[in-house]
């Protein structure tokens, strides 16, 4: 997750980690990781970028092999999935 910390929304200037966006990180035996996330909004003009970013934050943890994001839409993201601290940064009252 640590990594993931690295992976900049374009759109609202914080991290996926942050703003709830990541659901899941699994890693097998082998090493090949499904990172489960979401987006802020269906038909994200960005989502190939934000996919390519996690795929690069990721790669340089050798004890990864295969990485593979799986963008799924349920359970929905809501504003209360994000952290105290992305709250603060865009202004949202807790």
């Amino acid at each position: 997750m640590g990594a993931l910390e690295n992976v900049i929304d374009p759109e609202l200037g914080i991290d996926i980690v942050n703003l709830g966006l990541v659901y899941g990180v699994d890693i097998d035996d082998n090493g090949d990781t499904t990172v489960t996330m979401t987006l802020t909004a269906m038909g994200c003009p960005l989502a190939g970028h934000i996919e390519q970013d996690v795929k690069r934050s990721l790669a340089d943890l050798p004890e990864l092999n295969e990485i593979k994001v799986n963008i799924v839409w349920n359970p929905p993201w809501t504003k209360d999935r994000m952290s105290r601290y992305a709250k603060i940064a865009l202004g949202i009252p807790d």
